[in-house]
C-alpha cells in the first residue's frame, strides 16, 4: 500500500472549498452506444479546466513554511502548469513554470493569469523538464513533478472518493493515462473503498508508454509519440506510477485518434461539454469494453482546448462518424444533369453543403463534366444508401472523404 484510504480522505478535506464539485452525469448517448450504463465524471469543469488542481494543491499545501519560502518550479505543457499556478497563488507561494515553446497560447496565458512566472523553453515537454530541473538546482526551488510524486497522486485520488460516494455499485472506472499520476491515485483509492472494482487505463495508440512498460514488466521509454492527444503524449512514464499501476490497475487499452475524435464530437453534441483530446480518452475506450450491462464511470480529465483545435476536431469527428460525405461524379455535359443530382440528394435527405461543377476536371473524357459535392449525412449507413441509389440511377460515385 503506497497511500492509505485515510490519507486520501485527509487530502479530500484539504481540497474542500478549493475545487469545483464535479457531480457524475449519466450519459444516455454513450450508454446506448456501448451497451453499458455510462456515467461521466466531468473534471473538464474543474476550476482550472482539468483535474490537475487536485494534486497540485494537495502537494503545495503539505510543504513546510521553509519549503514554501523557497518558491516552486514545475514543467508542463498546460494543465499541470495551470494547477500549480492557481494553487501557488491561493497559498501565497511564488511559482515558476517552464512550458515548451509549442504550448498552446491559451494555456500559457491562463498560467500567467494565475500569477505564475512562465518560462518558454524547448520544443517538447522533455526539454522543458530539463530546463525546470536546471532552475531547481540553480535557485534551490522546490520541484513539483506532474505525476511521479506521492502527494500529487494522493490529490488526484480524491476523484475516486467522490465517484464511489455517488455511485457505490460502480463496476468499472475508465481513466486516461499519460504519465500515470491520475490513474495511480484513482486505482489506489478506489480499490481501498471497493476491492472488486475494475480500474481500466486508456492510452492513445501513438503514445502507449505505460502499456508497453506493463507488458515488458519494466519501465520502458518510447523513442517518439504520435497522437492528437497532446496532454498524454508522454515518452517517459514515471517509475513510481509504473509500480502502482502494475499492482492496482486491471487493464490498459489503447484507442486510435479517430476513436478520440468521435468521442469528442459525441460528448460535445449530446452533452454540450468540451473535452480536450486527452480528456476524452476514457469515452473512446468504451469501444474496447466487451462486457455489457455494467455501471461504468468515465473520467473526463480536462477541457483546455483552443477554438481552432475544436473546429478541427469537430470536422474530423463528423467525417469519422459519417456525418459528412464528400464525393465526385462525372456527368454528361448537357442541361438538366445538375438538377437530377440535386433531386436525388433531396430525395435521400442529404443536405448539400458544398457543390463544385467543373467541366475542366473531366477534360480527358469527351462531353463530360465533373461534379464535386459535400453533403451532410446521418451516418455510414446513410452514405452507403446514397452510393447505392446513385448507382441505380446510372452514376458511379468516387468517395473523396
Amino acid at each position: 500500500m503506497f497511500i492509505t484510504l485515510n490519507q486520501f480522505k485527509e487530502a479530500n478535506k484539504r481540497l474542500e472549498g478549493i475545487i469545483n464539485e464535479t457531480k457524475l452525469i449519466y450519459s444516455t448517448a454513450f450508454s446506448c452506444e456501448s451497451g453499458n450504463e455510462i456515467y461521466i465524471k466531468p473534471e473538464n469543469l474543474q476550476i482550472t479546466g482539468a483535474f490537475k488542481i487536485r494534486g497540485a494543491y494537495n502537494k503545495i499545501s503539505k510543504l513546510s513554511l521553509q519549503e514554501k519560502q523557497k518558491g516552486l518550479v514545475a514543467s508542463s505543457a498546460g494543465n499541470h502548469a495551470q494547477g500549480i499556478a492557481y494553487a501557488a497563488q491561493k497559498l501565497g507561494v511564488k511559482a515558476t513554470i517552464v512550458m515548451p515553446k509549442t504550448a498552446p497560447l491559451i494555456k500559457v496565458e491562463a498560467t500567467r493569469g494565475h500569477g505564475a512566472k512562465v518560462v518558454l523553453s524547448g520544443d517538447c515537454y522533455d526539454e522543458a523538464y530539463s530546463e525546470a530541473k536546471r532552475l531547481e538546482k540553480k535557485h534551490d526551488y522546490i520541484f513539483v513533478h506532474p505525476f511521479n510524486d506521492l502527494d500529487v497522486i494522493e490529490g488526484q485520488g480524491t476523484i475516486a472518493l467522490e465517484v464511489l460516494s455517488e455511485l457505490q455499485n460502480a463496476d468499472s472506472i475508465l481513466v486516461p493515462i499519460g504519465g500515470g499520476g491520475l490513474i495511480s491515485g484513482i486505482a489506489m483509492a478506489a480499490k481501498a473503498m471497493k476491492p472488486d472494482i475494475k480500474v481500466i487505463g486508456v492510452e492513445p495508440e501513438g503514445a502507449q508508454a505505460m502499456k508497453v512498460s506493463i507488458e515488458c514488466n519494466k519501465l520502458t521509454f518510447l523513442d517518439h509519440v504520435n497522437t492528437i492527444a497532446d496532454g498524454v503524449a508522454v515518452k517517459n512514464p514515471g517509475e513510481l506510477t509504473f509500480a502502482i499501476i502494475r499492482d492496482y490497475v486491471d487493464e490498459i487499452i489503447t484507442v486510435s485518434d479517430f476513436d478520440i475524435m468521435e468521442s469528442f464530437l459525441l460528448l460535445l453534441d449530446k452533452h454540450k461539454l468540451v473535452g480536450e483530446s486527452a480528456g476524452v480518452l476514457s469515452l473512446a475506450g468504451l469501444k474496447k469494453i466487451t462486457q455489457k450491462n455494467k455501471k461504468i464511470v468515465c473520467i473526463i480529465s480536462g477541457g483546455n482546448i483552443d477554438v481552432l483545435t475544436i473546429s478541427a476536431m469537430i470536422n474530423r469527428g463528423l467525417l469519422s462518424r459519417g456525418r459528412i460525405f464528400g464525393f465526385s461524379v462525372n456527368l454528361p455535359d448537357r442541361p438538366g444533369q445538375l438538377k437530377i443530382i440535386t433531386g436525388l440528394l433531396a430525395k435521400l435527405n442529404a443536405n448539400i453543403i458544398k457543390l463544385d461543377h467543373n467541366q475542366f476536371k473531366a477534360f480527358h473524357r469527351f462531353m463530360e463534366v465533373q461534379l464535386e459535392v459535400t453533403v451532410e449525412t446521418n451516418g455510414h449507413s446513410h452514405i452507403k444508401k446514397i452510393i447505392e441509389e446513385f448507382k441505380k440511377a446510372g452514376y458511379d460515385i468516387t468517395k473523396v472523404y
